[in-house]
């Protein structure tokens, strides 16, 4: 049997995508990050000359909804980010912050930001390293699929949502959070 290189590829490339597809396990520590970010000082007041956010951050303080969306200002993103960005106040009531994700850089996270007056950090992962620490795209070169992992204060996965409709889900999240994060 003869295998050509562009075979021997895309088998790695789908290799690559099999072990990348899978993402974290509700009840174990969630995965750390580390990415340049957008509007840090609305879930951290005090890091004024922050360019990146860490989970970290957020341990033994808040619970974190981290949302991931393929492209920024596309429309079924910005149903999603804009249906957060309007229940920011009741999470936050909640001990919860939200932070949005994606393969954008930070000039296109800002520029969305911006646009939504979003009011909530958004993670630039255009180096993919969050994305494929928390199994949301779907082979190296891939946009962000929309999931959601909630994460609680002790930084351990609580949920992970893999099938999400932009309208609905903010509220979806919200409810899990009042029934399973607040004592």
């Amino acid at each position: 049997m003869r295998i050509t290189l562009r075979a021997l590829l895309a088998a790695l490339l789908l290799g690559a995508g099999a072990l990348l597809a899978a993402p974290p396990e509700e009840g174990k520590p969630a995965p750390a990050f580390d990415a340049p970010a957008t509007s840090i000082t609305t879930v951290l007041p005090d890091a004024k000359d922050a360019k990146t956010l860490n989970l970290k951050q957020f341990e033994g303080k808040k619970n974190v909804v981290l949302f991931f969306y393929p492209k920024a200002l596309t429309k079924g993103c910005t149903i999603e980010s804009c249906g957060f960005r309007d229940k920011v106040a009741e999470f936050a009531k909640l001990d919860t912050v939200i932070i949005g994700a994606s393969t954008d850089t930070v000039a296109k996270q800002q520029e969305f930001t911006d646009k939504e007056k979003l009011n909530f950090p958004l993670l630039a992962d255009d180096g993919r390293k969050v994305g494929e620490a928390y199994g949301v795209l779907a082979n190296p070169t891939a946009n962000a699929s929309r999931h959601t992992f909630v994460i609680d204060k002790k930084g351990v996965l609580r949920k992970a949502y893999t099938k999400v409709s932009p309208t609905d889900h903010p509220d979806e999240v919200l409810k899990f959070v009042k029934d399973n994060l607040v004592k």
